[in-house]
């Protein structure tokens, strides 16, 4: 078994990474009872074109594979030059509680430092309170809230010094 290998996202990727997303983010859409009504921007709804978007404005995407299959999936946007945004970070479902999240959340401080950073931030669905609290456990801090009138939760903010 050759897991877990974290490598860029290829162009010809971005259909299965859309569909990895989507399975990823069906369980917490369900969860918080999430359609393409009231909350059309995430991640249970994502197509391709959107990664498109993303790939073409430079925001870094990779992929976590295990025995040549994409199982987890992440993006790294700088928002300033020492400051960089986790988004998207996603794992299938059936691969979940293996490590991978945590591989990926690892690679991620490993891969922001050496771009120069010195702080990754992340934006989620505040009342999700296991995945916040995951977050917590694994060094990062809450540091405040906001609420948009376009989306049918409240987004908490977390952020962790590198």
């Amino acid at each position: 078994m050759n897991c877990p290998v974290i490598r860029k996202i290829r162009y010809e990727e971005l259909d299965a990474c859309a569909g990895l997303i989507r399975d990823s983010f069906a369980t917490v859409a369900e969860q918080f009872h999430l359609t393409r009504q009231n909350c059309p921007t995430n991640g249970a709804f994502i197509e391709r074109s959107w990664l498109e978007t993303e790939w073409r404005k430079g925001i870094l995407m990779y992929g976590l594979y295990c025995d040549q299959s994409m199982v987890g999936f992440m993006q790294l946007e700088q928002k300033s030059p020492d400051v960089y945004e986790l988004k998207k970070l996603a794992v299938k479902p059936e691969y979940r509680h293996l490590g991978y999240g945590v591989a990926l959340l690892s690679f991620a401080r490993k891969t922001a430092k050496e771009l120069a950073a010195k702080k990754i931030t992340i934006g989620m669905i505040e009342e999700n309170v296991i995945l916040k609290e995951w977050y917590r456990v694994n060094g990062f801090v809450h540091t405040g809230t906001k609420k948009f009138d376009h989306l049918p939760f409240t987004v908490g903010f977390m952020e962790q010094f590198l």
